[in-house]
């Protein structure tokens, strides 16, 4: 019973040391010491807490959890619209390789007939 009593212990001073080494324990009292000096106190000591640790309050929470609701279905609209101009470049290009344009048409036909002009069947 006695080493269990001093396992428990030494895990708790480990726990404490850990706290303290990770400037938990000092964040912790300089928050609770603020709070004790509010000469009027905050109707949420929680929320008074968390503000003065750097997090956002709960409304804040909210609205950001809002906000990036609606950024990710913006972004999943945009990622959907680029995938199909994608698809639609795909299908330009591949259309494009088998129907040569006009222009290349008019310039093949100008070659070839440059080439027969300066090379004239033997006949």
């Amino acid at each position: 019973m006695m080493r269990f009593k001093e396992e428990k212990e030494a895990k708790k001073e480990a726990f404490r040391k850990y706290l303290e080494s990770s400037g938990v324990l000092d964040s912790l009292t300089k928050v609770l010491v603020a709070l004790y000096e509010q000469n009027d106190k905050p109707s949420s000591a929680l929320e008074f807490i968390q503000q003065k640790l750097g997090g956002p309050s709960v409304s804040e929470y909210e609205k950001l959890q809002a906000e990036k609701s609606d950024l990710q279905i913006k972004y999943n609209e945009l990622l959907a619209k680029h995938q199909e101009t994608l698809r639609e470049l795909d299908g330009m290009k591949s259309l494009h390789s088998r129907n040569p344009s006009k222009e290349e048409e008019d310039r093949e036909a100008i070659e070839d007939e440059h080439t027969t002009l300066a090379n004239p069947p033997h006949h």
